[in-house]
């Protein structure tokens, strides 16, 4: 029977390298602890002649990392963001990002994943401070 499995698994494992890649080009790096969460932020940055710009929106998901929203405001890969909300409790948070990742949303606008450079520990409070308030709501009290 262990003969019959190896063989088997072998053969499996052979048919499927030959099947066609249907993995996006990229590599996926993520690993933090992500979470889909509509969380209200400000987003701010600069155009090329240097004028700042800021628009309201809200989160898709966050993570320990970073987080993923939707931006009107044409931006590019590799822009320093700033980001601003607001912990359950009322405290402000503003944390500066880099955009990682891009692609095409609904009705024209961007979605925008980026990594948080600083202050890392503000956003892990914020992240914390959500999800321990979403389980608090759902009756998951710790």
């Amino acid at each position: 029977m262990l003969i019959w499995f190896r063989v088997h698994y072998r053969l499996f494992n052979t048919f499927l390298l030959m099947l066609p890649s249907t993995q996006h080009s990229f590599e996926e790096k993520r690993f933090a602890l992500r979470m889909a969460l509509r969380l209200p932020i400000v987003v701010s940055g600069r155009t090329d002649d240097g004028a700042t710009w800021s628009e309201p929106t809200e989160t898709d998901d966050i993570s320990t990392l970073g987080a993923l929203f939707q931006l009107n405001q044409k931006i590019e890969r590799g822009d320093t963001l700033y980001i601003r909300s607001h912990r359950p409790d009322g405290v402000p948070v503003e944390v500066k990002a880099k955009v990682v990742r891009m692609s095409a949303a609904s009705y024209g606008t961007t979605r925008v994943g980026v990594s948080i450079l600083e202050p890392t520990d503000n956003w892990m409070r914020l992240f914390v401070a959500w999800v321990a308030d979403d389980n608090v709501t759902e009756g998951l009290e710790e």
